[in-house]
């Protein structure tokens, strides 16, 4: 019964840690979303959503996406064995759609094993399914036209890098940002990075 609700436009009526309520045709929907999606999201205003529906034994779960690209990746890690929908919302709200393309792309299994629930054994399964599967596009999603992000390789990025995981942010989230700022603007110096990368963490 997966793929029952593809779409769900309406009033968003609530806002959670996880997830959000979406009033459509006088019935509110719990609708599970990754962070990216919750960030978009304004109480009073229309929201429209690509949706996953996902039957199980004990639930009926409402997943939304505020854009192609990031379903399009939750579609892919979670048909990965072992890797269900929450986990695959996990990694989705861990970092940007580019970043996580560009992990899987680039075989970077510690990066992905730095996301809450993603074991070594899952991250290494991820790569090894998927690591010729994620289309090319989905690296540059979120990015600028012709600001690609790109690996963090410079020495502020690096820097950077080191300064916002001293402060106790997740790795997994600190690449994938510092990454993306990169991509926008490989010429930042660390600094920049660092308060950048700290209006974005928060």
């Amino acid at each position: 019964m997966a793929g029952v609700i593809a779409y769900l436009s309406g009033v968003v009526r609530e806002v959670r840690d996880s997830s959000a309520v979406i009033v459509a045709g006088g019935v509110g929907y719990e609708v599970q979303c990754p962070a990216g999606t919750l960030g978009k999201l304004v109480v009073g205003q229309t929201a429209e959503l690509s949706t996953r529906f996902v039957v199980r034994e004990d639930a009926q779960l409402l997943f939304g996406f505020s854009d192609a690209d990031s379903l399009k990746l939750f579609d892919l890690v979670t048909g990965v064995s072992g890797v269900g929908p929450k986990l695959g919302l996990s990694l989705l709200s861990a970092m940007p759609v580019s970043a996580l393309a560009q992990g899987l792309m680039a075989g970077d299994a510690k990066l992905l094993s730095s996301v809450s629930g993603v074991g070594k054994k899952t991250a290494e399964r991820l790569v090894l399914e998927l690591q010729n599967k994620v289309p090319e596009h989905l690296a540059a999603a979120g990015v600028p036209a012709g600001a690609r992000a790109t690996p963090v390789s410079s020495t502020a990025g690096r820097d950077a890098i080191e300064a916002l995981l001293a402060l106790g942010f997740r790795e997994a989230q600190v690449r994938g940002v510092v990454a993306e700022l990169l991509g926008a603007d490989p010429t930042q110096s660390a600094d920049a990075l660092i308060r950048k990368g700290l209006g974005r963490l928060r």
